[in-house]
C-alpha cells in the first residue's frame, strides 16, 4: 500500500491546487450541472437545506439557473438524493452512489439508532419491538400510496405515529420524543425512506418523506472502498485521521478500505497522507487567481479534520462555532480569508481576517464573486442554521 522511502512531499501549494481543480472553485474547472458538482465532492452537506444551494452555485459556469436546476435534480430526475450519510449527517449524493452510501456508511449507524430508540420506548415504558415494527409496516405502506407525505400527514394515516415518551427521565435533556421523528429518523438510516421536497423555498428545513429508490445490497467491506477511492480523489491527499473523521468508521477500516482500492503513502506536513493508486502524478497550480464565497457547511471547508493547509489557526474562533461547524468563509487561491454574510436589505457583506497575499486583485475578484452570489440569490434571505461569530456579526 505504501512506497516507503520513495514516497513524494506534497506541499500546501500542491495541495490548494488539487483543492481549486478537484473541487471546482478555479473558474476554469466550475461544472455546468449541479450533478456534476455533487460527483465531484462526493457529497453535499444537507444538515442545512441552503448550504446544497450555495455549494452548487458557487461551482457553476453560470450560476443564474441553480435553485431550478437544483431542484430538478433532487425531486424531478432524482439524479441527486438527500438522505442520512457519514456520522448520522444529512447529504445529497449522486443517485449512483446511495447504495455503496447505504451499505458502507448507514447501516451500522442505523443498527445503532434502532437499538436505542427501543431502548429508550422501554425505560419510558412504552410500547415494544413487535408495537414498533408493526407502526412501521404501516407508515412505508402509507408512504407509498402518498408518494411523499410529512409527517403529519403519514400520522392521519397512522395514528400512533402520534405518540410520546419521555426521554432521559431525570437527565438535562429531558424531553418528550414522537414516535414519528425517532422512527423516520431510522427509517432514514435504514436506507427505506429519504428526504423529499421541502415545504417551502430552497432554504426550508421542512421536509416531506418519500419512499428510498431502490438499491442493491453491496458488500460493506466493498462499499467502503469504493466509497473511499471516490473520497481520495476528491480531496486527496488525506490522513488517516482525515478519512476517519468524514466517514465516521474505525481506524481498522479506513486502513481496510485503503489497502483494498491500493492507495499510495505520500508525505504531508502533519504526517502521512493518502492519495488514489491513479493519482500519484505532481498537479500543477491552475494559473488564473481565484476567489470563492462558499456557505456554512460547505464540503470543501468541512473536507479535512486538519486544516492549516489551507485556513489559519488564528482565524478560526470567528468563523466556527463551538460544535465545529464552519460558517460562511472567503477563500482567495486555495486559502480562507475572511468570512461573508447577507444583510437584511440582501447584501452581500464581507471581512477579510488573514491578509497574507491578498491585495487588490483578491479584493476585486472577492467582490465579483459577491456579486455573482447577490445575482442569483436577489431577493432570498439566507440564515445560516448553525451561526458564527463573524456571520453574526457581519448580518446584522
Amino acid at each position: 500500500m505504501g512506497e516507503g522511502a520513495r514516497t513524494r512531499y506534497v506541499g500546501a501549494d500542491e495541495r490548494r491546487a488539487r483543492l481549486a481543480l478537484r473541487q471546482r472553485l478555479a473558474p476554469q474547472a466550475r461544472a455546468r450541472t449541479p450533478e456534476e458538482v455533487a460527483r465531484a465532492l462526493v457529497a453535499l452537506h444537507g444538515s442545512d437545506p441552503a448550504t446544497v444551494y450555495l455549494a452548487v452555485g458557487a461551482r457553476l459556469v453560470d450560476p443564474a439557473a441553480t435553485v431550478a436546476e437544483t431542484e430538478r435534480a433532487l425531486y424531478t430526475d432524482r439524479s441527486l438524493v438527500r438522505m442520512h450519510g457519514m456520522r448520522r449527517t444529512v447529504f445529497v449524493f449522486p443517485s449512483e452512489l446511495t447504495a455503496v452510501v447505504h451499505a458502507s456508511t448507514s447501516l451500522a449507524v442505523a443498527e445503532r439508532e434502532r437499538a436505542g430508540l427501543l431502548q429508550q420506548m422501554a425505560a419510558a415504558g412504552a410500547p415494544d419491538a413487535v408495537w414498533l415494527k408493526a407502526v412501521e409496516e404501516s407508515t412505508l405502506a402509507a408512504l407509498e400510496r402518498r408518494g411523499q407525505a410529512t409527517a403529519v400527514e403519514l400520522a392521519q394515516d397512522e395514528p400512533r405515529l402520534r405518540e410520546r415518551f419521555l426521554y432521559g427521565a431525570g437527565k438535562s435533556y429531558e424531553g418528550l420524543h414522537t414516535v414519528s421523528t425517532r422512527l423516520l429518523t431510522v427509517l432514514g438510516l435504514e436506507g427505506k425512506v429519504v428526504r423529499g421536497r421541502p415545504l417551502g423555498s430552497w432554504t426550508s428545513s421542512q421536509f416531506r418523506w418519500a419512499p428510498a429508490p431502490r438499491h442493491p445490497e453491496l458488500d460493506i467491506a466493498e462499499a467502503q472502498a469504493a466509497l473511499l477511492d471516490r473520497r481520495l480523489t476528491a480531496c486527496g491527499p488525506a490522513t488517516e485521521a482525515d478519512l476517519k473523521w468524514w466517514t465516521g468508521w474505525k481506524v481498522t477500516e479506513v486502513r481496510r478500505a485503503l489497502r483494498a482500492i491500493g492507495a499510495r503513502e505520500v508525505r504531508l506536513e502533519e504526517g502521512t497522507g493518502w492519495v488514489s493508486a491513479g493519482d500519484t502524478d505532481a498537479v500543477t497550480d491552475p494559473g488564473e487567481p481565484w476567489a470563492a464565497l462558499l456557505p456554512a457547511l460547505d464540503p470543501t471547508a468541512m473536507g479535512w479534520q486538519h486544516r492549516d493547509w489551507f485556513l489559519s489557526p488564528e482565524v478560526r474562533p470567528a468563523l466556527f462555532d463551538r460544535s465545529g461547524n464552519v460558517g460562511p468563509t472567503v477563500w482567495w487561491n486555495g486559502r480562507v480569508v475572511g468570512g461573508w454574510a447577507q444583510r437584511p436589505d440582501g447584501r452581500i457583506v464581507w471581512r477579510l481576517l488573514d491578509r497574507a497575499g491578498v491585495g487588490d486583485e483578491a479584493e476585486r475578484a472577492i467582490a465579483a464573486e459577491a456579486g455573482r452570489l447577490r445575482g442569483w440569490v436577489g431577493a432570498t434571505r439566507v440564515i445560516p442554521r448553525f451561526r458564527t461569530p463573524l456571520e453574526r456579526e457581519l448580518s446584522a
